[in-house]
């Protein structure tokens, strides 16, 4: 058996692309070609860097510039798409104070959407997520890096928190993969780390991602740089953006990204593939020849840099991993 999974990055539905959600014609935030590329996958997971609310106020955290938060309706044009899961455990969850956090997990919930990574309380935001797809079964972990004032506490709603920085992994994240690792077929865990605007995973990400895949994750997979990275059998370092209304860095082009799909059976990956996309200013597409000849060339590079060999394959960019024996 094996299952599919579609991954997207960072998805920011606030200030601009809440607005284009909020009018009395919403403005599409996806082609149909968007739609159809996820439509395959047994099961469409992305990171969710905003609340999903119409209560609270900006959060008073010094320093803290952005605040990010989605209408309600947001949680409906999510499940239109096919999301089945988010990833909640990142640095806008908690834009809006823990209100509109609980909020978020309300809203998706009646929407058909599971969420991970965040909660009413540090057990609650630790709590691995149970999924059944293409045959197996799949558990998910979701962690944080930054910020640790957005950590949940024992009766403080919040996100998982992990201070990956330091020289190792937190105990109760490795050994809840290892738990999570003796009871399911498969084990991925979401990482929101390191900062914004690299284009290679930084030493402390290279470092934990492998404290994470040794201690029995399949998959691990990270956001937060706004840009894609190279990734491994093992690792996706960064998924990149997915939706927004960022300003676009003119050399780095973080309006150009990569929708991923991973077929995964109990030995691990078996194949990655990433189709590339254009982020149109509260828009999302999938992109144009140019725009695709751009983002295989610097995935094709940060991809060597890991010792991985990727190919083209019509509109995607593909690696087919060797076959190996079942068990981790």
């Amino acid at each position: 058996m094996a299952v599919t999974i579609a991954l997207a990055g960072d998805t920011m539905l606030g200030r601009g692309v809440a607005e284009a959600l909020g009018g009395r014609r919403p403005h599409p935030l996806f082609t149909p070609a968007v739609h159809k590329a996820v439509a395959a996958a047994d099961l469409f997971l992305l990171n969710l860097e905003c609340c999903v609310s119409d209560r609270g106020e900006p959060v008073d955290l010094p320093g803290k510039a952005f605040f990010f938060r989605a209408p309600p309706r947001a949680a409906d044009v999510l499940a239109d798409l096919g999301v089945g899961a988010v990833f909640l455990a990142n640095n806008h969850a908690l834009d809006y104070d823990p209100d509109a956090l609980l909020d978020t997990v309300g809203h998706l919930a009646r929407a058909g959407i599971r969420s991970v990574g965040a909660g009413a309380s540090a057990a609650a935001a630790r709590a691995p997520l149970l999924v059944d797809a293409g045959g197996l079964r799949i558990g998910i972990l979701a962690v944080t890096d930054h910020p640790a004032e957005y950590a949940a506490g024992d009766d403080r709603p919040g996100v998982a928190f992990a201070d990956l920085r330091k020289e190792q992994a937190p105990r109760w994240l490795t050994d809840a993969i290892r738990a999570l690792s003796g009871q399911t077929d498969l084990v991925l865990v979401s990482v929101h780390w390191g900062p914004n605007m690299t284009t290679r995973p930084v030493p402390h990400v290279r470092r934990a991602a492998a404290e994470l895949t040794a201690a029995g994750a399949d998959l691990v997979v990270g956001h937060s740089a706004h840009l894609f990275h190279g990734f491994t059998r093992h690792v996706l370092f960064d998924l990149g953006d997915f939706v927004d209304d960022y300003a676009v860095h003119p050399a780095l082009r973080n309006d150009l990204g990569l929708l991923w799909r991973v077929t995964l059976d109990r030995s691990g990956a078996r194949e990655t593939e990433a189709v590339p996309i254009a982020l149109d200013c509260c828009h999302t597409r999938i992109a144009d020849r140019a725009e695709h000849a751009w983002t295989a060339g610097r995935l094709t590079r940060a991809c060597a840099e890991l010792g991985t060999r990727v190919s083209g394959e019509n509109d995607r960019l593909a690696v087919r991993w060797p076959r190996r024996a079942a068990g981790r």
